[in-house]
């Protein structure tokens, strides 16, 4: 197999290439004590594909972003948690962001669920009725959380956009199916 692999490799290799012959060979005269007169080799010219590298210019699109940030002061959800035998309390945000297409949408921090040392964090992705053409928009929603470190998991409840940004977190259809999911916890944040 490997030889017919090879056979056909030259092969191709040979037929690709237009070789011609540029001019007669010779072989070398030979007396029989062994001195010989210098032969000729017939000599090739040996013309194969012409390759030619460059650039072109092609319409692509490429991502704009221009994005403005102002400082102001809003009020953010504040979470204090206690653990019980856990003392040691870090403040960090939680935040959750979709980016859309097509119309403006919003998205809502609606509910966080405990369960052990597990949170869980509910948020609700809406579409409004303004166009934004094909521009792209990235939303978010935040709460402040002050509590020992504990594993957090986002879902969110609505449509999930068809952006590859949108991938890191869980989506759902309806909140039913993820309390069946969830099992037992307690609400320890509700807007």
């Amino acid at each position: 197999m490997k030889k017919a692999l090879f056979l056909i490799t030259v092969s191709i290799a040979i037929l690709s290439c237009n070789i011609k012959k540029e001019e007669k060979g010779e072989l070398p005269e030979i007396d029989v004590d062994v001195t010989a007169d210098a032969g000729e080799l017939p000599e090739y010219e040996v013309d194969w594909a012409d390759v030619n590298v460059g650039t072109t210019t092609k319409t692509v699109e490429i991502p704009k972003i221009v994005i403005v940030m102002e400082e102001e002061q809003v009020e953010v959800p504040f979470i204090d948690v206690d653990m019980p035998n856990d003392n040691e309390k870090e403040e960090r945000t939680l935040m959750i962001e979709a980016e859309v297409t097509g119309k403006e949408h919003e998205i809502n921090i609606k509910e966080i669920w405990a369960n052990g040392n597990k949170l869980f964090v509910i948020s609700e992705l809406t579409q409004t009725q303004h166009t934004i053409g094909d521009k792209k928009m990235r939303i978010s929603d935040q709460v402040t959380l002050n509590a020992p470190d504990l594993e957090v998991k986002h879902y969110i409840v609505g449509d999930k956009p068809d952006r590859v940004f949108n991938t890191q977190h869980t989506y759902v259809n309806d909140l039913e199916t993820l309390k069946n999911k969830v099992g037992d916890y307690k609400v320890i944040y509700a807007k």
